[in-house]
């Protein structure tokens, strides 16, 4: 999940974010590209006149009225917001993916996440110690999950929350729901956590550092540093970071019980998974099932724990995984993308994971031997392209 692509081998549950994590297949980035305008966004992504949408506005106001947001908050919230043509198309580009657990662990626990991720560790050391003192969720934990939301902080999303929410709520394909979210969202202004200027998040509002949506916000966020505000937009992730750990712990995390780990590899006992056929089997332990609160997902929740031990430390997953349908092994995928960008087919990285830039670059060499454009690896094209 680089960090501007995320990655979920399932859909994400609607208690969290949405559009969190910089790892996702189904488009819900918070490391959003494309054309920008002068706000540093997407095009689409600024607000663009819709009577149909402003109606719906307006009969918003005496609903939320009815449940207790003043005519002031609902003013300054849907001062300068609008109809986001991009959050609709985010949203209906959400088809099913699944990455393997193999590529999924490529990106989630690559060398730079892992990096970034001790190095965030080391800084923010004294306020996760007292996280973990507090709640009793270990600290590695709650970092790999800041590490898979928002790459520590880096992608957290740049969308107007009220804007975006308002937009799906009107969109009506999860309106109820995202009605939900926009109420929330307008009581977080009403009770001063943050102003309506900087009230952001990904196109679907998922907000801050662990990408909470309002509704999960309102349930579980807390005041960590004690200055009155539940600040997860703050450069400081303090207050993100202790609501993590609340949320895990509200939700029957065990202190000093690890997630599980590897199997035959010192992992706790446990019940045995094995996500991949062929692949690596995992000794998963109550606390997984809490991770997956958090996102219901296996392949997240391994993800989380694996970078969780890596950043303490740990080493790669010892087990190997099988050649891909394509009768490909990570090595062999690898070579390919370093040999289509040494031939001038820019892969976007040499990882190992076969995502659309890869598929791109395959095309435009399959296209450029006279070969049928299908973007699909295999061991022909990687004799193909030779040493």
């Amino acid at each position: 999940m680089n960090g501007g692509q995320m990655i979920r081998s399932t859909r994400r549950t609607v208690l969290f974010g949405l559009g969190a994590i910089g790892l996702s297949a189904c488009g819900n980035s918070v490391g959003l590209r494309g054309p920008s305008g002068a706000a540093g966004l997407p095009t689409d992504l600024r607000p663009v006149p819709n009577p149909g949408y402003e109606a719906w506005v307006n009969s918003f106001r005496a609903r939320a009225e009815r449940q207790g947001i003043t005519r002031a908050t609902l003013d300054a919230g849907f001062r300068g917001a609008g109809y986001l043509p991009g959050v609709v198309t985010r949203d209906r580009d959400q088809t099913e993916f699944s990455r393997t657990l193999e590529d999924y662990l490529a990106i989630a626990a690559s060398d730079e996440r892992v990096s970034k991720g001790r190095a965030a560790f080391a800084r923010h050391r004294a306020t996760l110690s007292a996280v973990e003192s507090r709640y009793g969720v270990s600290a590695e934990i709650v970092t790999a999950i800041w590490g898979l939301e928002s790459f520590y902080g880096e992608r957290r999303g740049d969308v107007p929350v009220i804007s975006a929410t308002s937009t799906l709520a009107f969109d009506g394909r999860r309106g109820a729901f995202f009605e939900k979210q926009l109420i929330a969202a307008l009581k977080i202004l009403q009770n001063g956590d943050v102003a309506a200027s900087n009230l952001k998040g990904s196109w679907a509002g998922a907000m801050g550092h662990t990408q909470f949506i309002p509704t999960s916000y309102e349930a579980f966020a807390v005041d960590f540093t004690g200055d009155g505000r539940r600040d997860i937009w703050s450069e400081d992730p303090s207050d993100s970071l202790a609501s993590t750990a609340a949320y895990l712990a509200k939700n029957g995390w065990t202190r000093g019980v690890k997630w599980g780990g590897e199997a035959g590899n010192g992992a706790p006992s446990g019940r045995i998974i094995q996500p991949q056929p062929g692949g690596p089997r995992f000794a998963v332990t109550s606390n997984f099932g809490v991770i997956k609160r958090y996102n219901n997902s296996d392949s997240y929740a391994i993800g989380v724990g694996h970078l969780a031990d890596r950043i303490a430390g740990g080493g790669p997953i010892r087990a190997s995984f099988p050649p891909d349908r394509f009768g490909l092994t990570k090595d062999d995928r690898i070579r390919l993308q370093q040999r289509l960008t040494s031939r001038g087919f820019d892969a976007g990285g040499a990882d190992g994971v076969i995502g659309s830039n890869s598929r791109k670059a395959i095309a435009a060499y399959q296209s450029s031997i006279g070969m049928s454009a299908t973007g699909d690896p295999s061991p022909e094209l990687l004799r193909a392209l030779g040493a």
